[in-house]
C-alpha cells in the first residue's frame, strides 16, 4: 500500500517548503501582517514544531529532514542560515541546532485566575521574510526537482517527500506545470513526491479548500495550480474531516485564494506523515 513506510532514524521523512518571495507578497493580508511576514513566522514555527516533536530524552531524533528554496526575480535559492546554506536537506536535528536567531514575541494567554494576560515566549527564525522582484515560479520548482531526485536515490525505501509550495502571483519565467509532473512522478518505492500548493489570499473570489475538481474555479492559473497538485491519502482527507473540513474522495492538497487560516491549515495537513514515526 502506497504511503505507508515507516518513518524513523532510519528510514526519515522528507519535507521541502518552496516560498514564493515576489513583490507581491508584500502586501498586506492582514491589518498587521504582509503575505511574506505571516507565511515566514508560519514556516518558523511549522519548523520549531517538528523539531520540538522529535525531542526525546537523548536530544532531536532525525525523524525529518528539511529543505526551505525560496524565489523571486530570475532565480530560486535555498534558503537556510549557514551552515544550513551548504546543503539542499538538512537533518531536523541539525536545523534545531542552527536557528538565524532568536526573537522574544508576545503571547496572549490565560492565566489561573481566567484573566489575560501577556508572556514573553523565544521564537527561532530560520526564514527571513522577503519580498522583492518576480515570480519565478519555474526556478523554484526545478531547484525542488532536483533535490528530491537526489534524496530519493539515498532514500528509495523512505516515505516519499513532500512538497510545500506557497504563491500568490503568476509565473514570470515561463510554465511550471511540466515541472510539478516530474516531481510528482519522482519518488521512492513507497510512493511519488506529493507536491501541495497554497495560493495565498488576492481578494476577490473567495477561498476554495481541497478541491476534488477544478469545476469550480474561474481563474485559468487557478486550474493550473490544482492539476499541479497531488491527491491527499487517506489518512489526510480523513484528519480534514475530523478537523471540520468537507473533503471528497480525490480531493487535491491545493488551496486558492486562501487566507490567514489557510495558512496555517495548509502547513498543517502538508507536514503531518501518513503513519506516526517509530518514537
Amino acid at each position: 500500500m502506497a504511503y505507508s513506510a515507516e518513518i524513523s532514524r532510519d528510514n526519515p521523512a522528507c519535507i521541502l517548503f518552496v516560498v514564493d518571495q515576489s513583490t507581491s507578497m508584500g502586501h498586506s493580508i492582514s491589518e498587521t501582517a504582509s503575505k511574506a511576514s505571516f507565511v515566514a513566522d508560519v514556516l518558523n514555527k511549522t519548523i520549531q514544531t517538528i523539531a520540538v516533536n522529535c525531542t526525546k530524552a537523548d536530544g532531536v531524533r532525525d525523524y525529518f529532514q528539511i529543505g526551505v528554496i525560496a524565489y523571486s526575480g530570475k532565480d530560486a535559492r535555498f534558503d537556510l542560515p549557514a551552515p544550513l546554506s551548504e546543503r539542499k536537506i538538512s537533518p531536523i536535528s541539525l536545523i534545531a541546532a542552527n536557528p538565524l536567531r532568536i526573537e522574544s514575541r508576545k503571547h496572549h494567554i490565560t492565566d489561573a485566575s481566567d484573566r489575560p494576560t501577556t508572556v514573553d515566549v523565544k521564537f527561532p527564525i530560520w526564514f527571513e521574510k522577503r519580498n522583492r522582484g518576480s515570480t519565478s515560479m519555474c526556478a523554484g520548482l526545478t531547484l525542488a526537482l532536483d533535490a528530491v531526485r537526489e534524496w530519493c536515490e539515498t532514500h528509495a525505501k523512505s516515505y516519499p517527500p513532500t512538497i510545500m509550495h506557497v504563491t500568490d502571483g503568476h509565473p514570470t519565467d515561463g510554465d511550471p506545470e511540466p515541472i510539478s509532473r516530474s516531481i510528482m512522478s519522482t519518488g521512492t518505492s513507497d510512493g511519488g513526491c506529493m507536491l501541495f500548493n497554497l495560493h495565498v489570499d488576492t481578494g476577490g473570489a473567495g477561498p476554495i479548500h481541497y478541491p476534488n475538481s477544478a469545476a469550480g474555479l474561474k481563474d485559468r492559473y487557478a486550474q493550473r495550480l490544482f492539476r499541479m497538485s497531488s491527491e491527499l491519502t487517506e489518512k489526510q482527507l480523513a484528519y480534514l474531516r475530523t478537523h471540520g473540513r468537507q473533503v471528497s474522495p480525490g480531493a487535491k492538497g491545493f488551496i486558492f485564494n486562501g487566507g490567514l487560516e489557510a495558512v496555517v491549515d495548509f502547513f498543517d495537513i502538508g507536514t503531518r506523515p501518513a503513519l506516526s514515526a517509530d518514537r
